[in-house]
């Protein structure tokens, strides 16, 4: 099956209800998510949330204790890792120092049987799309980290599996390299209608290339939606608190109309979505970036002394306390900064403050 042939419609990867036990240890507890194909679906969590041991029970490393995997619409459950059609790229590399960048991008090739003209052609076509025409005859030492890194991604899509699986694959890499190269990945994920399942435990990587984020916490699913629901519409705490940085902020919701209703922030009134839950006491996620901070006018229904204000190059990050607790706040006005113990306003766009429902 070609890579493109295997883009086309459907699901590629099914969960139902999938159970993996290390003796008396639950890391996956009854999960079921389906991942469609040509997407690119990041599952994000803390370590020891479950995410990896998901990834390996999709490869075959690990066999499930219950439930069911689905791979191309075939039970795959008790299959071993080489019946499966799937490719994985770890965080490690995985290449073989002793053999060069077209010995490793074939290798699966050759020992698959393919002859070795057809499977070294394939290769080279491979190394092409990922930026290292011409690197053929070089060591694994001789590369970047980044280069190692295109080098594994090669060598796995040159199988055309079904699903391509990535663990951590930008951990040993540094920022601003990092950047690139999961531009990169998603570029190319694109181009080739790749079905892909990325493992990471970086909130800004995850929503950066993903369609889809499923967000594991002790073992089970804690959110499963868009990069844009995640960050906006957190479906607890813990998401809210996770994704991204967020100020977790006590109000009163009142007055509900249709779907919106008013919320009191110590003071301030704010209109937002009410995501159904009950007026009264209510959990905020207020985006420190959504928060408008300036010198402190007569009447301000909302106001606070800045603690502490912290120069980091584009932004100002500052603490400021307030009567509904210290809120954690960016700004990009770094030419006229707002000095420590200074009585400001504040001001909350309501695009920026979700209700966090309990739980």
């Amino acid at each position: 099956m070609s890579v493109m042939a295997a883009g086309k419609g459907g699901a590629a990867v099914e969960f139902h209800n999938v159970v993996k036990r290390y003796g008396g240890v639950t890391a996956v507890d009854g999960i079921s998510f389906a991942v469609d194909s040509s997407t690119l679906v990041t599952l994000l969590g803390p370590s020891g949330c479950g995410k990896t041991t998901t990834l390996r029970l999709i490869a075959g490393l690990e066999q499930a204790s219950a439930g069911k995997i689905m791979i191309g619409g075939a039970d795959v459950t008790t299959m071993s890792a080489a019946e499966r059609d799937v490719s994985m790229v770890f965080q490690s590399y995985a290449l073989f120092p002793h053999m060069t960048v077209i010995e490793n991008t074939a290798y699966g090739l050759v020992v698959s049987g393919r002859p070795k003209a057809e499977a070294v052609a394939l290769a080279r076509a491979k190394l092409k799309l990922v930026g290292l025409e011409g690197y053929d005859d070089r060591l694994p030492s001789e590369l970047s980290g980044g280069q190692q890194q295109r080098v594994a991604v090669a060598r796995a899509i040159v199988l055309e599996p079904r699903v391509l699986l990535f663990d951590e694959p930008l951990s040993n890499l540094d920022a601003k390299l990092r950047r690139r190269v999961r531009d990169d990945i998603r570029a190319l994920q694109k181009d080739l209608a790749l079905t892909v399942v990325y493992v990471t435990h970086d909130q800004e990587e995850a929503l950066a290339i993903s369609d889809r984020v499923i967000v594991m916490a002790n073992a089970v699913i804690a959110q499963d939606g868009t990069p844009r629901a995640l960050y906006e519409q957190p479906a607890n705490r813990f998401i809210a608190d996770f994704i991204g940085d967020a100020n977790i902020v006590r109000g009163t919701l009142t007055r509900r109309t249709g779907d919106r209703g008013q919320v009191d922030v110590a003071g301030l009134t704010l209109d937002l979505p009410h995501r159904g839950v009950a007026d009264g006491p209510v959990d905020l996620a207020v985006r420190p970036h959504m928060i408008a901070l300036s010198r402190a006018e007569a009447g301000a229904p909302f106001v606070g002394t800045v603690r502490k204000a912290t120069y980091v190059g584009s932004r100002i990050e500052y603490t400021v306390v307030t009567p509904a607790g210290d809120l954690f706040v960016v700004s990009t006005d770094v030419a006229d900064p707002l000095t420590v113990g200074l009585t400001v306003s504040i001001r909350i766009a309501s695009a920026g403050a979700a209700v966090v429902p309990p739980g």
